[in-house]
């Protein structure tokens, strides 16, 4: 799922309400491994160094607004995107709670203040914040404009879309929490490892068409990616062509039909694992109508990562490359 991730993924989560969040979807689904591994264990690792906030200070949110910030006690990010990279900086002690996304297992005993991917405003309040880390995808508007008439500092950050938003999210949040250098520091590691992950990849090979599909089988919900799903830059980096984006489809995301598949001709499926189980395993996923019939699912050639980390663009995504990476080439590294 995402977070995040993307801010086109939270719109097609808006489906999936009725039937829970990405978190506990997979009903009876076989666990069915999809390619080697998926991502390393679901934990952030924090700088070396914990830095001491110094506040306050005044950041422009990507609302327009200015926002002080004169304590960073108690924070409550509201995506896992913005929690990973609070945990990232060293400062996840300061955490008071979470967003359904951030599944990462340094934030999972947090209380979680969504409800069906939506805000509550009730919930957020009540553990008296000091700040709030939004993305333009957070609502709904009334919740968010209930939690600032209640004097608590709200930043918006604009949601991820590519790689090139790793380094300017982890700033601006650092900058609010009055930590500038670690942001520095921790984005120079960020794209440090994401420049090692790109060295490894194999020149020698035709770049595989990878088609991204987002499928939660309990909801009835089977979409495949376009140029704005979020995943086009992820892809495009690991050295693939987004065969949704390719064959034309320009919004984020649009209906599975055969039509579509035979477009996009994949050599590969990128699916995140939750998503996978719910459709029941590689088995379960070649019965999509179209699937059996692309070059992907005669191959049944499936690339699997975890929903939590797959389209966040933030610390762990040298993680996520390297795992994309390794499933697409295998043997010819």
């Amino acid at each position: 799922m995402r977070t995040r991730v993307a801010g086109a993924l939270l719109a097609v989560l808006a489906l999936t309400v009725t039937t829970g969040c990405a978190s506990d979807d997979g009903g009876s689904a076989e666990r069915e491994p999809a390619g080697r591994s998926t991502t390393a264990a679901d934990r952030v690792e924090p700088l070396a160094d914990t830095p001491t906030p110094q506040l306050p200070v005044t950041v422009r949110s990507s609302d327009g607004r200015k926002v002080t910030v004169r304590d960073a006690e108690r924070i409550v990010p509201l995506s896992g995107s913005l929690s990973e990279i609070v945990f990232t900086l060293g400062l996840g002690d300061r955490v008071v709670a979470r967003d359904i996304t951030a599944t990462f297992a340094q934030a999972e005993k947090l209380p979680v203040v969504t409800r069906n991917h939506d805000v509550s405003a009730e919930s957020v309040l009540s553990l008296k914040p000091d700040l709030v880390l939004a993305e333009t995808t957070t609502g709904p508007d009334e919740a968010m404009d209930q939690i600032r008439d209640a004097g608590v500092p709200v930043l918006v950050v604009d949601p991820a879309k590519g790689l090139e938003d790793v380094g300017p999210r982890i700033g601006t949040v650092a900058r609010a929490l009055g930590v500038p250098e670690a942001g520095e520091e921790l984005t120079k590691r960020s794209e440090d490892r994401i420049a090692a992950v790109r060295k490894d990849i194999p020149k020698k090979t035709d770049k595989p068409r990878v088609a991204f599909l987002y499928l939660r089988g309990t909801a009835s919900v089977y979409l495949i990616g376009g140029r704005d799903s979020g995943a086009t830059s992820l892809l495009e980096a690991a050295g693939a062509v987004d065969g949704g984006a390719e064959s034309g489809l320009e919004k984020d995301f649009t209906t599975i039909t055969t039509e579509a598949l035979a477009e996009a001709a994949p050599d590969a499926i990128l699916v995140m694992s939750k998503g996978l189980e719910s459709v029941g395993g590689i088995d379960g996923l070649v019965k999509i109508p179209g699937v059996a019939q692309t070059p992907a699912g005669m191959e049944r050639r499936v690339v699997s990562i975890e929903d939590g980390v797959l389209l966040n663009y933030g610390p762990r995504t040298d993680e996520v490359l390297k795992s994309l990476v390794d499933q697409l080439y295998g043997d010819a590294k």
